[in-house]
């Protein structure tokens, strides 16, 4: 029996363009692809073991064009809108009192800065969940298995009672080995509203 639903942010709640963010990226900085130093400071940045300050001068120092602002604004490309049905969602679903919500989501300082300023509604969002954890502020990141260790310690739940819903299939493998019921959602063709009508065997 389900009595816990756990939920990635992008591309669950707030739509992302990874593809065309990565490509924007790659043409202003006139690169093929990014270095391996590239995708440890990111996932650094991701995990809050360095500074947003630290994160920008690390880009800055080795494209000489690029201005902060720059930097930023190539950031934070990747995220675009978030539905408001799917607040709607979430805001029933927490009416109900049937199961604990919580969100687990791979971030950062400067998106979560921008989500905030955004998102008119994302404080009324982030209520409806006992628990809003977020990689940069514990430390810790999918797909490592310690992120679902984490929450299923913290909150005292067993992972055969769990749901994890996220859009990155490693990610949601990773939980699967610990015994996690879940949906690796397609973005491009399901909705995290249908959840009850797709998963309804579950539920």
């Amino acid at each position: 029996m389900i009595k816990s639903i756990i939920f990635d942010f992008g591309d669950v709640f707030l739509d992302l363009d990874k593809s065309g963010a990565m490509q924007n990226a790659l043409d202003i900085f006139g690169i093929e692809a990014l270095t391996d130093e590239m995708i440890a400071v990111n996932c650094l940045y991701e995990q809050g073991l360095i500074s947003t300050s630290e994160f920008i001068d690390f880009y800055c120092d080795y494209f000489s064009h690029i201005s902060s602002q720059d930097l930023i604004d190539i950031w934070n490309y990747v995220l675009k809108e978030f539905p408001k049905h799917r607040l709607e969602f979430i805001k029933q679903l927490y009416k109900q009192n049937k199961y604990k919500l919580i969100l687990l989501s791979n971030t950062n300082e400067l998106h979560i800065d921008w989500v905030i300023k955004n998102v008119s509604f994302y404080e009324e969002f982030k209520y409806n969940f006992s628990k809003f954890y977020l990689s940069h502020e514990i430390g810790l990141r999918k797909p490592d298995s310690d992120i679902f260790e984490f929450v299923l310690n913290e909150n005292k739940i067993k992972a055969e009672e769990c749901f994890f819903i996220d859009d990155t299939k490693e990610n949601t493998d990773a939980a699967k080995l610990l015994g996690i019921h879940t949906w690796n959602i397609d973005e491009t063709k399901e909705d995290v509203v249908d959840l009850f009508k797709i998963k309804k065997h579950l539920f």
